[in-house]
């Protein structure tokens, strides 16, 4: 079938939960993708900050071809290899004792969620406790990570959620100290906030939340499903503090295209909550998808992915600087590394499609932000590429 017969029969077949753009990707490559016409497009979304490495990664791939002649599920009665290998990579680029693997960003915040619940339960016995979280974020679209996304929109059809969210203000410690009472068992937060418009946490908020979350034993959750596993130059974008959180969800490049994420927490919450049949999942942690996130995490420590980011990232910073203040509709520029945006004052669906029709793959955040989420991979020259075809499109 050519690509438009696939596309009418998509229409006809798949639930309508996504706006999907008029493209049918066939193979990548790099940095480049290609649709079922052999169109070649530069791209910058990575699967929505997934694809680390880039497509077609022969390290990668030959892990995962190679874990599949062995053995793909046996479920979590049995241990594996493979993910024992990733938690023991896992805990050492975190810093943390102890993890959980899930099959997604949403179901690693469920798990925090329950985590942060049990470890204050076992505290006093009561059921009644509140978790902080924050205005504009976004968490996931299961119920409870749903309850805990600080946007109506996404919640007013599901509501009620799963009860005792409190909302403050992204960088303003204040808010969060106002809300604070003995019912509190948890502040979360994403520490670069993605989908609510490209805010990273200030180092003068995080470091107070986490002083706070120390007097009091709440549990400092940090959300580093799409701004972690190197995305803002650091391995995790909470390291730039110098803090630590009690627990972090991953996901996204974690298994670079394979779904898994992972709850990773303090030994003193791994001894102090959830125990066998409080939490689990048929297909967790299971050999295919942990030799994906065993490889990954393998490869950002020996192909010093970082230091591209941090490298690259500044030039991409100074690059979309330059942009802004040529165009007057732009009035923001926000972001680390890998993770940037650009607002404009109206919306930009419709540059973010003469892009696509000019071969550059770009993504939006909210209605007026594009979102630069690259292949972590990328080159100088592949930002001036992009660059060139968004000068175009403005």
């Amino acid at each position: 079938m050519k690509m438009q017969e696939y596309i009418e029969e998509a229409e006809s077949a798949l639930l309508h939960t996504y706006n999907r753009y008029p493209v049918v990707f066939d193979h990548g490559d790099g940095v480049r993708l290609y649709d079922l016409d052999g169109k070649e497009y530069l791209d910058f979304v990575a699967g929505i900050s997934v694809f680390a490495f880039g497509y077609n990664n022969k390290e990668y791939n030959d892990a995962l071809k190679a874990q599949i002649d062995k053995i793909i599920h046996t479920s979590n009665y049995y241990y594996n290899v493979p993910a024992i290998e990733a938690a023991k990579k896992l805990k050492k680029a975190t810093g943390l004792d102890r993890v959980f693997f899930t099959n997604s960003g949403a179901e690693a915040i469920e798990g925090a969620i329950k985590t942060a619940r049990k470890y204050a339960y076992l505290k006093d016995g009561r059921t009644d406790h509140e978790i902080i979280a924050m205005e504009h974020s976004f968490h996931g679209r299961t119920m409870g990570a749903l309850s805990v996304t600080g946007n109506p929109k996404y919640r007013e059809a599901f509501e009620p959620g799963i009860g005792n969210i409190k909302f403050a203000k992204m960088n303003d410690y204040e808010s969060v100290e106002k809300l604070v009472n003995d019912k509190t068992c948890a502040i979360l937060f994403e520490t670069v906030q993605g989908e609510g418009g490209i805010y990273p946490a200030t180092e003068e908020f995080i470091t107070k939340i986490r002083k706070l979350c120390d007097e009091k034993d709440i549990l400092l959750i940090l959300d580093e499903i799409q701004c972690g596993m190197g995305r803002t130059g650091y391995m995790f974008a909470w390291q730039k503090y110098g803090i630590k959180p009690d627990v972090c969800t991953v996901a996204k490049a974690l298994g670079c295209g394979v779904p898994i994420g992972a709850f990773v927490m303090s030994e003193k919450v791994g001894a102090h909550s959830l125990v066998a049949g409080d939490h689990g999942t048929t297909y967790g942690g299971n050999p295919l998808a942990a030799a994906a996130a065993d490889k990954v995490l393998s490869m950002y420590e020996s192909t010093g992915i970082l230091d591209n980011v941090k490298n690259v990232g500044a030039y991409l910073y100074e690059e979309l600087d330059k942009i802004m203040k040529e165009h007057d509709d732009i009035i923001d520029h926000r972001g680390l590394g890998f993770l940037q945006g650009l607002e404009f004052d109206h919306p930009v669906g419709d540059i973010i499609n003469r892009a696509l029709s000019k071969g550059l793959v770009l993504i939006n955040a909210g209605t007026n932000i594009i979102r630069f989420v690259p292949p972590l991979v990328i080159s100088k020259a592949d930002v001036d590429e992009m660059i060139g075809i968004l000068k175009d499109c403005l």
